[in-house]
């Protein structure tokens, strides 16, 4: 299991887009595997600042990833 820190979004874009690349899925393959528009992989993976959570969570977990919060006391 790799563990990707990130934060900015032009980080968690790239470690998306990393993830798609590794797996052999174009944009649209991962669009459909996780239920979304081919227009939000594309503004994802390109490091827009303000994509929706609940949508950005899809596509994380078709990717076979997860987020994880950690640092707070």
């Amino acid at each position: 299991m790799a563990i990707t820190s990130t934060n900015s979004p032009e980080a968690l874009g790239a470690a998306v887009l990393a993830a798609r690349r590794a797996l052999g899925l174009t944009q649209p393959q991962l669009a459909l595997a996780a239920g979304v528009g081919v227009r939000f992989i594309v503004e994802l993976e390109a490091g827009k600042p303000t994509v929706r959570l609940e949508t950005l969570l899809k596509v994380l977990h078709a990717l076979g990833g997860s987020l994880a919060v950690e640092g707070w006391v």
